[in-house]
């Protein structure tokens, strides 16, 4: 039997465990990356490891989410990233410099490697045939350190692609056709791999945007193959050596198989509240807009604002709209400068934002009251955009060009020909935004600094030998991190900062959680169907476990939420019967007899609600590993073990 381009991948890496779906794995990791949302912490949490040097082959932090700096929290942040970094021997991508997926692809990504991120949307690299997985900070700091990183060996999934765009279709369409036909559950527990003829028709941006939004479907990683094109783009990132050859196997199995015809595709777009919400385009024709937000790590590299800037050149925006652009890197923006497009956008009347995730994560150009906004970005969950009750669809570049223009809702197909763009043989090359770590020698000598917002990390404790306490809080099924611990302009700030931060977990769900929390010395989480789905940020399983959450139970769970919860020792429990969830009520008193002792060995447990009378089977689907590390109180715990 024959291997995908994945198994091929996760075969040359593997440290222990067997290559049988379902069960557990372990994985080298070469290569890792963060962002300032997350990397703080994943930083404090390597120091505390006690490791002078990264092990990987390159580890990069970027600064890239908390660049809106109304005070001084985020400036002290990045300080601290900048020194602590400079001593154990990891690249420091300054801010300015670009979003770290897109920056990662064009300077860093390998054919055949592996990488680990801090964020969700690390699959990106897929697009050049690596396999990128996102990662809770804390895993991020393990693999770091040599650590192995643990997955559960993945499904595969094949997409074949036959056919080539049509014009004004563009590669956005097609992961939201993906979406509309799995769904966001679709791919959790799989890796999804793409294959067929019209592969050779995309660019490895288009690659990269449609693998980057794998992450919704709830995929483990997404990945095309290593061909001519991934060749002709390493060539012209001045990194041809890089390059290698990789397909999968003629005789490979995967466990399902799709085909998207791409000469077929019509423009799409995801409506609010979900990325797999999606509708023609031409289905929502006419309905007026109100903003159009163009970049994001989905959507912001050079070929991306090259079709956007021919789009609107020598036209204007209508009055009615306010747009922005973000370059996904320094070295879009430099380019987009040197060959006039810049001019073209600005006299179309677009603002240009800085190279930064930006909108997309609630940092600033929040839509107004009730707002119908378009993005090119990757999510639409309630709230996200940093208003209440904005209207958010995912577009393509296309589609919101043509819409920013006509104020409305407007299928770009109706507009003829697209204007051909011609992309560069060679890429402006110029990495003087990445600081390189000093000399081992010299480590020592560089003063971490740490700024008066940066608290200790709250750490785990061993599980009760029996569980009683209050269902705390009940939410239904999709809940996603946004929900758990939101992001944007008031929230992110506080990343390092746990105590300040519990202020603001749940309060999309219920405003009252955290003092409600606090005052009853946590107690039990219960959620329905893929529980923790989106964005990797761990805070949404540390900030609970400050707030004295033991437990959640949920229908299912998503890949990577449920693996932060277990490396901050709470406990992830499923629904045996999805029915029992009815059997419950906030506020029931809940009982789990010989906790711990199911925690060390038990597949199952009885969850008895006090309140009732009802109860309710739960399942513990854990390794023998993450017994141990929950056991331990966490990951933290585990490691100092010298486990």
């Amino acid at each position: 039997m024959g291997y995908t381009i994945a198994q091929k991948i996760i075969k040359e890496h593997l440290v222990c465990g067997e290559m049988v779906t379902g069960q557990e794995i372990g994985l080298r990791i070469d290569q890792t990356l963060t962002q300032d949302a997350t990397g703080t912490m994943a930083y404090l949490q390597f120091e505390a490891m006690g490791i002078d040097r990264v092990k990987t082959e390159l580890s990069v932090a970027y600064i890239d989410h908390n660049t809106l700096q109304a005070g001084f929290e985020n400036a002290d942040d990045h300080r601290y990233i900048q020194t602590v970094t400079k001593n154990h021997g990891i690249r420091f991508s300054l801010p300015g410099n670009g979003i770290c997926h897109q920056v990662h692809l064009e300077r860093f990504s390998k054919p055949g490697k592996t990488l680990i991120g801090s964020d969700s949307h690390t699959p990106t690299a897929g697009g050049i045939g690596m396999l990128g997985m996102g990662a809770g900070g804390l895993d991020v700091a393990v693999a770091m350190g040599g650590g192995t990183y643990y997955i559960t060996m993945p499904k595969m999934i094949k997409i074949n692609l036959v056919g080539a765009l049509s014009d004004y279709v563009g590669a956005k369409d097609v992961i939201l056709e993906v979406l509309r036909l799995l769904g966001v559950k679709g791919g959790v527990g799989a890796i999804v791999e793409y294959a067929g003829e019209g592969v050779k028709t995309l660019s490895v941006p288009q690659r990269a945007t449609i693998t980057n939004m794998g992450a919704e479907l709830g995929a483990t990683s997404s990945i095309f193959p290593s061909d001519e094109v991934t060749k002709a783009f390493l060539k012209a990132e001045g990194r041809e050596e890089d390059f290698v050859e990789l397909s999968s196997d003629a005789d490979a199995i995967y466990d399902a198989e799709y085909t998207v015809d791409l000469s077929t595709l019509q423009p799409l777009a995801a409506c609010p509240h979900s990325p797999d919400n999606v509708k023609k385009v031409s289905e929502l024709a006419g309905m007026r807009i109100n903003q159009v937000c163009i970049g994001s790590c989905t959507n912001s590299s050079m070929q991306d604002m090259l079709t956007v800037a021919a789009m609107l050149k020598g036209k204007t925006v209508h009055p009615g709209v306010s747009l922005s652009i973000s370059p996904g890197s320094k070295q879009v923006y430099t380019m987009l400068a040197e060959c006039g497009a810049l001019a073209d956008l600005i006299n179309a009347g677009a603002r240009i934002l800085e190279c930064a995730c930006g909108p997309c994560i609630g940092m600033g150009f929040s839509p107004q009251s009730a707002g119908v906004s378009l993005r090119t970005f990757n999510r639409n969950f309630l709230a996200r955009s940093g208003t209440a009750d904005a209207q958010v669809y995912l577009v393509s570049p296309e589609t919101a060009a043509a819409s920013a223009v006509m104020g409305i809702f407007t299928d770009p197909t109706i507009l003829g020909v697209a204007p051909k763009i011609e992309m560069p043989q060679e890429f402006k090359i110029n990495d003087n935004l990445i600081e390189m770590p000093i000399d081992e020698e010299y480590m020592h000598f560089v003063n971490v600094e740490r700024g008066p917002n940066i608290k200790p990390i709250p750490v785990g404790q061993a599980p009760a030998k029996d569980l009683s306490c209050e269902l705390i809080l009940k939410v239904g099924d999709d809940i996603t991190t946004d929900h758990i611990m939101p992001a944007g302009t008031k929230v992110l700030p506080y990343r390092s900062n746990v105590p300040k931060l519990s202020e603001f977990c749940f309060t999309v769900c219920d405003k009252d959680f955290p003092e409600r929390a606090k005052a009853k010395g946590g107690g039990i989480i219960l959620g329905g169907a893929n529980y923790g789905q989106g964005s990797s940020r761990e805070h949404a399983a540390l900030v609970p476990l400050y707030l004295g959450i033991k437990a959640v139970v949920a229908k299912s769970f998503a890949r990577i939420h449920v693996a932060n919860l277990i490396n901050f020792g709470i406990v992830p429990m499923t629904l045996a019967n999805p029915d029992d969830y009815e059997n419950f009520a906030e506020g029931d008193q809940l009982e789990i007899a010989g906790f711990a002792d199911a925690v060390a060995n038990a597949t199952e447990t009885t969850l008895v609600n006090k309140t009732n009378g009802k109860t309710a089977k739960l399942v513990l689907n854990l390794s023998a590993r993450q017994r141990e590390m929950l056991l331990a109180g966490g990951c933290l715990n585990y490691t100092k073990n010298g486990r």
